[in-house]
Parts: structure tokens; C-alpha cells; sequence
């Protein structure tokens, strides 16, 4: 089942890392990301899309047939999704995930609905149904189907004021597995 659009996404603490449990929620409640892959030649492939959370912890991104992003999927299933804190201080959530194709064009559809309601904050109504059918249709639209295996956070570190340059601090993040438990 996909989810639907948080409410309020979930906040970073500005203290500490992230505990697992806190960085799927990151992600589940949040709604944009830069997609990366590798790329045969030249640096890292990046877009930003919106992707969809769903009931399995599987994160779904639409794209055409004929872009890159679905292309590389058959040669290596190996994506990034950095998620997208839209508040500032700037938060992101790196996650790292085992990518497959879905040319099923009902369920694209269905995903596509989705990303509209993502983008426009508010849920599409089913009229809308048949143009985003007729679209998906014309752009030979599919659905990358992201299943996370790990994640990397950065906490956000901001200067409110330059005064405070000095009790600026940092710490080092890790690799996080996407289904860890959180410590006792």
C-alpha cells in the first residue's frame, strides 16, 4: 500500500545521530530526494524526484522507460536516494537501496497519482485518473521499486548567529542498517 502524504514531516534531532527507528521515519515522511546511480563513465548520475513511501518500507520512484535511471537498473540494481529535509536547517537522509523495474502501467499509474499529490501537497481526485493514465501511457511510464538496505544521516549544524562559531560542533555519522533496532 502506498502512504500517504505525512502531515508533518518528521524533524532531526540537533543533538545526536538519528537512532534507526527515527530515520525510517525521516523517510517515510518526507517526499523528495536526489536519485543517484553509477554511471560506465564520468561521475555519479543525480536527479531530484519525489518518491513514495509504501507499507513495506519499499520506496517507489516513476520515471519513463527511456531514461537513464531505468535504464541502468538492468545492468545494476545498486541506487541512492538522498532524502530531502525542505526545512532549514537543510537535513538529509542517505539511503542506500536495491532497485528493480515495474512495467505494470495500472500500478504506475496508481504511483503517479501519488507523486501528484506530493507535489501539490494535497491528494489527486480520482477525475484526474484517465490523464495521468493517458500520460503514463504516452511517456512509457514504469516504477523503479526501491527496497533500502542501509542509510546515512546528517544531522543539521547551522549558524544562527556568527557568534557562535565557536560552540559549532560536528560528529561523525555511519552506515546504519535499514531494518537495525534501535539501542536499549
Amino acid at each position: 500500500m502506498l502512504l500517504p502524504l505525512a502531515s508533518a514531516p518528521y524533524t532531526a534531532p540537533t543533538d545526536r545521530d538519528m537512532l534507526p527507528s527515527e530515520r525510517r521515519e525521516f523517510v517515510r515522511t518526507h517526499r523528495t530526494c536526489v536519485f543517484g546511480y553509477r554511471r560506465r563513465t564520468d561521475g555519479p548520475a543525480m536527479s531530484v524526484v519525489y518518491y513514495i513511501p509504501t507499507d513495506t518500507d519499499e520506496l517507489l520512484v516513476a520515471t519513463m522507460a527511456g531514461r537513464g535511471k531505468a535504464r541502468v537498473i538492468g545492468r545494476d540494481g545498486k541506487v541512492s536516494l538522498c532524502v530531502l529535509d525542505e526545512r532549514w536547517p537543510f537535513t538529509y537522509l542517505q539511503v542506500y537501496a536495491d532497485a528493480t523495474l515495474d512495467d505494470d502501467r495500472d500500478f504506475a499509474v496508481d504511483v503517479m497519482m501519488a507523486v501528484a499529490g506530493r507535489m501539490s501537497g494535497q491528494p489527486l481526485d480520482e477525475e484526474a485518473r484517465p490523464a495521468v493514465a493517458a500520460m503514463c501511457e504516452r511517456e512509457n511510464r514504469l516504477v523503479i521499486r526501491c527496497r533500502p538496505y542501509s542509510t546515512f544521516a546528517t544531522p543539521p549544524r547551522h549558524l544562527h548567529q556568527n557568534d557562535q562559531v565557536e560552540q559549532l560542533t560536528h560528529w561523525v555519522s555511519g552506515l546504519v542498517a535499514w531494518d537495525a533496532d534501535d539501542p536499549a
